[in-house]
């Protein structure tokens, strides 16, 4: 893993937590007890970066590790650790690309050339603060790829064109609509659904099946008398008699064959 320092310089003296993030650090520390509060480290942490224009300074680090009563040097360890803290200023629009197999497969490579056209070198903040990006690993959409997350919303099967063109409304910005960028909902089929199209699947109307369609008709119940066996209510201790139609005959295999009957005569002196 590469070496992460954050940005001494650029975080300032002085950190202090948004009023109305006071709820949600009360929300995330109450799920622990007392002697228990450093386990809300990754949450605070969280929330300090939201809190302080995407990214985390040490003013920040420090002060959640004052908050959960926890050395610095521990709180340092686990913003360095973690790729999803960011350690130097980031854009107002920081935006995260895929570079993993699927995406890369998918023509991330060309959405990386867009940002380098577009925004500059990774992690370079544009003079008018409202743009950055780096390439991240795997953000679990792969179905969607390529894709990227700009802050907290996802970007979908982009192409090079449709990529710079959400670039260019966040320049000027224009509210970009998040998620896919072509006519599919979610990771359904492009041009809608291709299976389980009946409407009928989903109206409750089959709610009152009560066995499994396509099944062979059953060939009907078969009576106690029939089968040999006892009625379910029928007592246990009675016994019955055994039907006598198929009944097998046993055979005696206790005596031996006449060997006479094939045209062999049996030994008269000597015994099997």
């Amino acid at each position: 893993m590469a070496l992460r320092r954050f940005d001494l310089e650029a975080g300032g003296d002085s950190f202090s937590f948004k009023p109305e993030t006071e709820d949600k650090i009360a929300f995330w520390r109450g799920k622990y007890p007392a002697d228990k509060q450093r386990s809300a480290v990754i949450p605070l942490l969280w929330l300090a970066q939201k809190d302080n224009n995407g990214w985390l300074s040490e003013p920040a680090m420090r002060e959640v590790a004052d908050r959960l009563e926890m050395p610095y040097i521990r709180v340092y360890e686990v913003a360095t650790f973690y790729t999803m803290f960011r350690l130097q200023p980031v854009g107002k629009f920081h935006i995260q690309l895929c570079g993993t197999t699927p995406c890369q497969l998918r023509g991330a490579d060309d959405l990386k050339e867009v940002c380098k056209r577009e925004i500059g070198g990774q992690m370079y903040v544009t003079d008018d603060k409202r743009l950055s990006w780096e390439e991240v690993e795997c953000l679990g959409a792969c179905v969607n790829a390529p894709m990227v997350q700009i802050n907290d919303d996802y970007y979908e099967d982009l192409t090079p064109d449709s990529f710079a063109q959400i670039i260019g409304r966040l320049k000027n910005g224009v509210e970009v609509s998040p998620g896919p960028q072509i006519d599919r909902i979610n990771s359904a089929p492009e041009g809608g659904a291709k299976t389980l199209t009946d409407e009928a699947l989903f109206d409750g109307s089959r709610n009152s099946v009560k066995s499994l369609p396509n099944l062979p008709e059953p060939a009907g119940e078969a009576t106690a008398e029939a089968t040999g066996r006892p009625d379910a209510g029928a007592p246990t201790n009675v016994k019955r008699e055994e039907p006598t139609a198929g009944k097998a005959t046993l055979i005696d295999t206790t005596s031996k064959p006449d060997a006479t009957k094939d045209g062999m005569s049996a030994p008269k002196d000597k015994k099997d």
